[in-house]
Order: structure tokens, then sequence, then C-alpha cells
């Protein structure tokens, strides 16, 4: 009887746009920073602002994007929890305010990429 066991690894950055002027500042802090786990394993990121991500009726403005060696990223979740079209069903979001989580469940070989948060925010609403 022989197998091999994989490990994947995955890299995490993060990114903030404005609704209006950029005259404020918005810390994103995603962890871990580097995360190698094997096959079938869940992964779990963390993203934390500094000040609440905006909302409407929609729901929190924050997105998750990952992206593979050599290409653009690419739209896995947006509105906290909402699948693109393409994006496969072990990944899932939750999260609210100012905390916010990516979830790879049964993690495969072809989910190795980079992976960001990304965050809305209305500074007018600061002033």
């Amino acid at each position: 009887l022989s197998y091999s066991i994989q490990s994947i690894t995955f890299s995490i950055s993060c990114s903030v746009l404005f609704l209006s002027e950029c005259s404020g500042q918005v810390t994103v802090t995603q962890s871990p920073s580097v995360r190698s786990v094997l096959q079938g394993q869940t992964l779990t990121v963390s993203c934390k602002t500094s000040s609440p991500v905006y909302s409407d009726n929609n729901g929190y403005h924050i997105a998750w994007y990952h992206q593979k060696s050599e290409g653009a990223p690419r739209l896995l979740i947006y509105l906290v929890n909402k699948l693109n079209s393409v994006t496969q069903s072990w990944f899932s979001g939750s999260g609210s305010g100012t905390d916010f989580t990516l979830t790879i469940k049964g993690v495969r070989t072809e989910d190795a990429a980079d992976y960001y948060c990304q965050s809305l925010h209305n500074i007018n609403s600061y002033w």
C-alpha cells in the first residue's frame, strides 16, 4: 500500500477601496500571511479591517479573490458569502463589521494560489 501526501501553499494579501477620495486610512490585516496545508484539510483565512466595511441593503462590501501564478486575479466571493458563478462549492465566506473569513473545505491541489480580501469603505461617514 502506498500513498502520497501533498502540501499546498497559500499566500495571503489584501486590498482596500474607498467610495470617495482617499483622505483617510483603513488598515486591512490578513492572516496567516503564508500557509501550507495538506490536501483534504480545511484552510481558514482571516481578514480584519481597522474600520467597519461599507454595508447597504445588499450586505457588507467585501470580496475574496485568488490569483494563480502568471494569471490575473479572479473573483471568488463577493458581499461576504456570495459565490461567483465559477467558484467551487467548497469555498465559503462569513463575517460582519470588521472581521471576515474565507474558508476552503477539503483543499485540493488546484486551490494553490495567492488569496486576497478586498474591502470597500465609505470614508465620508467618518466626517
